[in-house]
């Protein structure tokens, strides 16, 4: 579990980097990679929410 939140954690700053680069500098490239990490960030939300339901039921 505390390693799915590291993940978690990290592609939240890549998110929150690379949105920052495409809204203020219209740096189209970063939107590209802010749109991929928010695919990756969904990914991860799905996983921890199945490894907290499991661990809830113990």
């Amino acid at each position: 579990m505390k390693d799915l939140l590291a993940k978690i954690n990290t592609e939240i700053e890549t998110f929150k980097t690379e949105s920052e680069l495409h809204v203020e500098k219209g740096n189209k490239a970063a939107g590209t990679r802010a749109r991929k990490s928010t695919l990756d960030l969904e990914k991860l939300l799905k996983e921890f929410r199945k490894v907290s339901v499991e661990e809830s039921k113990k």
